[in-house]
């Protein structure tokens, strides 16, 4: 596995549970917000990258204080041996969870299948039809829609995530995005923030939706899920 970073503590990411977040390296997205180009496009990583040893030694010195790992990226369903190195991080004993594009069903399919992951995050970047404009790569869309159906009936606890960028995203999308995840228990909508390094500097800078447009848009989103709530 090819790591990128590691935070050591995370109180956030896993919800309910202390956690330690594994980011991969590599991503087959180029979205304009991300704000992990050195994940995205590890050719301008600058530090050292974190060893699958080192991190086995931390993960080890942690049992009992840590409950679980989370796995994110870049984009970690594109490593063939990302099976291998969970199982290897369960057999610790550490609850899993895994962040994804969603560009991947097979292997999150798998993944589920293994009993490998415990927890599942989903980006919903766009709706269907702006998917690549706002990814900055073609999509092939039946990928995301499949995963959204298997995340959807695979028992495990989830959720689904948006990062709303104003010039990218316009409120009635929401309907669109609602739509594809119909029926899902829990959905956020995210901010995006610019006073960080991002994949197209042309960003840097750029504006947010305001606090009161983001909650109308939350409310949007509401008619289609369980729970549509607003994450900082």
């Amino acid at each position: 596995m090819i790591i990128g970073g590691l935070e050591k503590l995370s109180l956030l990411d896993y919800p309910g549970h202390l956690a330690a977040v594994v980011f991969t390296q590599g991503c087959n997205f180029r979205c304009h917000f991300c704000y992990n180009p050195q994940l995205v496009l590890p050719n301008k990583e600058k530090g050292p990258i974190l060893t699958e040893s080192d991190l086995f030694l931390f993960l080890k010195n942690r049992l009992g204080k840590l409950e679980g790992v989370v796995i994110t990226g870049g984009e970690p369903t594109l490593h063939p041996d990302l099976p291998q190195f969970i199982k290897a991080i369960k057999d610790l004993g550490y609850l899993i969870k895994l962040d994804s594009n969603g560009t991947n069903p097979k292997m999150l399919r798998a993944l589920i299948k293994a009993k490998l992951i415990d927890y599942i995050a989903m980006d919903i970047k766009a709706p269907l039809d702006k998917y690549s404009d706002t990814v900055g790569v073609g999509v092939d869309c039946d990928n995301i829609k499949k995963s959204v159906k298997i995340i959807m009936t695979s028992g495990l606890p989830y959720e689904f995530r948006t990062t709303l960028v104003p010039g990218l995203i316009v409120p009635t999308d929401l309907k669109a995005m609602g739509k594809l995840i119909k029926g899902a228990s829990k959905w956020y909508l995210q901010k995006f923030k610019s006073d960080t390094d991002l994949v197209d500097f042309n960003f840097k800078a750029g504006k947010s939706f305001t606090s009161q447009e983001m909650k109308i848009m939350a409310a949007v989103g509401g008619q289609f899920v369980d729970r549509c709530e607003l994450r900082a």
